[in-house]
């Protein structure tokens, strides 16, 4: 497959994505480096390591890089002031100098911790990610998004800083566990309804294939979905107006992962349950169109998602939707009025909220 290049044009901070099998070895030719990087941190987690460490570090080498491997825990538990700390003190052994480069390896997590330490590092060094879960490639690698999370709420430090590139290397998607294959569908099902109708389209007609990981399904969907990202991020690069249609079932879906534990369900998981009360909540307001509810937990069963099982207490669900960095006035929700069209809408009866909620506990 020729490489894919989606660029993000960010007032000055442009940079593209690359997605096509293989990008690995050759990262040093997709990746943007900084012309006078001379050491590159090298974050990932374990597993990832293991399977691709020795390569990415190879291709940075050939890049003239000292390359620095740091190794952080697995998990939504890595996002924490912990090991955020431990990064600095690794960094600062190293030294690592403002002109040289974070690379992040991994998914959601690592990009996420990776980008942050970067962020604040000497007040901002480069990063690029290298984005290794269908997660982090369809969505968490693209967009300048990093961020910790703290016991009282996900995500709530963190800054933009936008990545120097983003290469994904679709070869990657084969050795995820099923599970996390199933979680990316959960994000990449989100773009389908609220920006292209397409994904759901593909999803619905191969949702085995999708699941089993075909390369060519999932290459397609990737580019589909880093397509539409990097077309909001453009034009609202921090979320003041129509990037937040990006958090199309993530209001609760981080409710759920804060109120479960962290590694409870994976955030595509969360996800998912957060559509389908999104689904349910515009159908009751009038907003959604008849239906969307039924054929959103008809594709997400399909893909072998959670779309229900799961008991609330709404009142612990307002603690921590109160805490939500989008809130103004109120929580605010997003909505899909029809596949390809979703809106957001000020905070509605808190009541119907809590009925809404309830039904999550059905199947």
């Amino acid at each position: 497959m020729t490489p894919v290049r989606v660029p993000v044009q960010v007032p000055g901070a442009g940079y593209d994505v690359v997605v096509a099998p293989g990008l690995l070895d050759r990262l040093a030719e997709h990746a943007a480096l900084p012309p006078r990087a001379r050491t590159a941190a090298l974050v990932t987690v374990a597993p990832v390591a293991a399977l691709y460490r020795a390569r990415v570090a190879a291709a940075l080498e050939s890049a003239g890089l000292d390359v620095r491997v740091m190794t952080v825990p697995d998990g939504e538990e890595a996002k924490s002031l912990d090991t955020l700390a431990g990064l600095y003190h690794r960094f600062a052994a190293v030294p690592l100098h403002r002109d040289d480069v974070v690379v992040a390896l991994g998914g959601g997590v690592v990009g996420d911790l990776a980008g942050f330490a970067a962020a604040t590092w000497n007040r901002g060094v480069p990063v690029v990610q290298v984005p290794t879960t269908l997660l982090a490639q369809v969505d968490a690698a693209v967009g300048g998004k990093t961020g910790i999370n703290l016991p009282e709420g996900k995500n709530l430090v963190g800054s933009f800083h936008q990545p120097v590139a983003v290469v994904a290397d679709t070869a990657t998607l084969a050795t995820l566990p099923r599970r996390e294959r199933r979680a990316g569908l959960g994000e990449a099902a989100k773009y389908g309804f609220v920006a292209d109708p397409a994904v759901l389209e593909l999803l619905e007609a191969r949702p085995a294939d999708a699941v089993a990981g075909d390369p060519e399904l999932l290459a397609d969907v990737v580019v589909r979905g880093v397509a539409i990202k990097a077309g909001v991020v453009a034009a609202d690069e921090r979320e003041s107006g129509r990037r937040a249609l990006l958090n199309y079932g993530h209001t609760v879906g981080h409710a759920v992962e804060a109120l479960a534990g962290y590694g409870t369900f994976r955030h595509g998981e969360a996800v998912a349950l957060g559509m389908v009360f999104a689904a349910r909540l515009g159908e009751r307001l009038g907003v959604s169109a008849p239906g969307l509810a039924a054929r959103t937990v008809a594709l997400l069963r399909a893909l072998g998602l959670p779309t229900g099982g799961l008991r609330l207490d709404p009142a612990a669900v307002w603690a921590v939707l109160a805490r939500d960095k989008k809130a103004r006035a109120g929580v605010r929700f997003v909505l899909c009025a029809r596949p390809g069209e979703a809106l957001v809408v000020d905070q509605p009866d808190r009541r119907l909220v809590d009925e809404v909620l309830r039904t999550l506990a059905g199947p």
